[in-house]
C-alpha cells in the first residue's frame, strides 16, 4: 500500500469508528508493528538516497498527522460504547463536609447558655479608642494598671487607637446607648502583645458579661456563674470567690471552680489542687458608671470575664492554645 492510499483510507476510518476498541484496531492496522505505514518506513533501507530523503520525510509527516488524529478521536470516544456495571444497591459515597473549630463550638455553647438565662449577645469593633478601652474603665493614662494589658497601639491621623485588649469597651459602648436594666454578654477576639506558649497567645477570645439594674448584687453573680458552669460541664460544680484586683470593679474577685476532670481529687489539669481558676469578676466601679453618665447611686451591677479558649481546652482536652488558630486540618477534623 502506497503513502497516497494510506492517507486516503486512514483518516476516513478514524472518523468512521464509533468505539475506542475499533479505533485501537485502526491504530494497529496502520501504525502497529506490521502496520501499513510501518512497513513503508522499514522498507526505506532498500531505496536510493534520494528516495529515502523524499519518501522518508513524507512518511514521517503522515505518521505525525495520523497520531494526532488518533489522539483527538480517542479523546472523543473515551468511555463511549463501553458497558459498565453499576450496582444500584451499593451505598453512595459519603459527602465530606467541613469541621467546626472547637473554639466556634464552645462559643456557640456559651452563648446558648447565657441566652437561656435572659442575656443578649452584643458585639463591637476590634479597633478601639483609648477612652473606651482604658479611660472609661477607670484606667486613666499613666495608671499603673495599664501595665496589666500589653497593648498594640495604632496611630492613624494622630488619633490614639488600639487593638482592644479585652471586650469591656463594648460594654462601655452599650451603656452609652442603652438604659438599664439589662443583661448582656460580649464575645470577641482580643489582642495583647505578649510571648506565646502552650497557655498564652497574642490573639485570643474573651466572653465578658455585664448585668446592670437597681438591686443587682454579687450574690446574683455567684448564682449565675455557678449555673453556667453546671450547664457547660454537665455536672455538679462548686465555685469559690477569692479577692482580686481589676480597676473597673470594686470589689473584685477571682472565680474558681472545682475541676471537672478529677472532681476535686487532684490531677494534672488543676495542678493537684482540685480547683481551676476560670475568670475574674466584681461589682462595676462607680467611676465606670460616671463615664457612661449613669448615676451610681441609682444603679449597680456586676461584670465578669472568661476565656473561651480556656474552657475549650478543659472541655475537649486540648493541650496547646496555639492549636486553635494553627490552621492544621488534622486538629480541626477531630471536631
Amino acid at each position: 500500500m502506497t503513502l497516497q492510499e494510506i492517507e486516503q483510507l486512514v483518516f476516513a476510518e478514524i472518523i468512521r469508528v464509533t468505539t475506542a476498541k475499533e479505533l485501537e484496531e485502526v491504530q494497529h492496522t496502520y501504525l502497529g508493528r506490521k502496520g501499513h505505514l510501518t512497513a513503508i518506513l522499514r522498507g526505506l533501507s532498500t531505496l536510493s538516497l534520494e528516495e529515502k530523503r523524499t519518501i522518508g520525510e513524507q512518511a514521517n509527516a503522515l505518521r505525525v498527522r495520523i497520531e494526532t488524529a488518533l489522539k483527538e478521536q480517542f479523546g472523543k470516544l473515551e468511555g463511549k460504547g463501553e458497558e459498565k456495571f453499576f450496582d444500584i444497591t451499593f451505598p453512595g459515597k459519603k459527602v465530606v463536609t467541613g469541621h467546626l473549630n472547637p473554639l466556634t463550638l464552645i462559643l456557640r455553647e456559651i452563648e446558648d447558655i447565657f441566652i437561656s438565662f435572659g442575656f443578649s449577645v452584643v458585639e463591637g469593633p476590634e479597633v478601639e479608642t483609648e477612652f473606651n478601652n482604658f479611660d472609661a474603665l477607670n484606667i486613666p493614662a499613666n495608671h499603673p494598671a495599664r501595665e496589666m494589658w500589653d497593648t498594640f497601639w495604632l496611630k492613624p491621623e494622630n488619633q490614639k487607637l488600639l487593638l482592644r485588649t479585652h471586650t469591656s469597651p463594648v460594654q462601655i459602648r452599650y451603656m452609652m446607648t442603652h438604659e438599664p436594666p439589662f443583661r448582656i454578654i460580649v464575645p470577641g477576639t482580643t489582642y495583647r502583645y505578649e510571648a506565646t506558649d502552650a497557655r498564652h497567645e497574642m490573639q485570643f477570645t474573651q466572653v465578658e458579661g455585664l448585668v446592670v439594674g437597681k438591686d443587682v448584687t454579687l450574690a446574683n453573680f455567684k448564682a449565675v456563674i455557678e449555673a453556667f458552669f453546671i450547664r457547660l460541664f454537665a455536672q455538679k460544680v462548686e465555685i469559690r470567690l477569692r479577692p482580686g484586683y481589676f480597676p473597673f470593679v470594686e470589689p473584685g474577685v477571682e472565680v474558681d471552680a472545682t475541676c471537672p476532670r478529677c472532681k476535686k481529687k487532684g490531677c494534672e489539669l488543676c495542678k493537684f489542687s482540685g480547683w481551676l481558676e476560670l475568670g475574674g469578676a466584681g461589682m462595676v466601679h462607680p467611676n465606670v458608671f460616671d463615664a457612661v453618665k449613669y448615676n451610681p447611686k441609682e444603679v449597680q451591677g456586676f461584670a465578669f470575664g472568661i476565656g473561651a479558649e480556656r474552657f475549650a481546652m478543659i472541655k475537649y482536652g486540648i493541650p496547646d492554645i496555639r492549636l486553635f488558630r494553627s490552621g492544621d486540618l488534622r486538629f480541626i477534623r477531630q471536631f
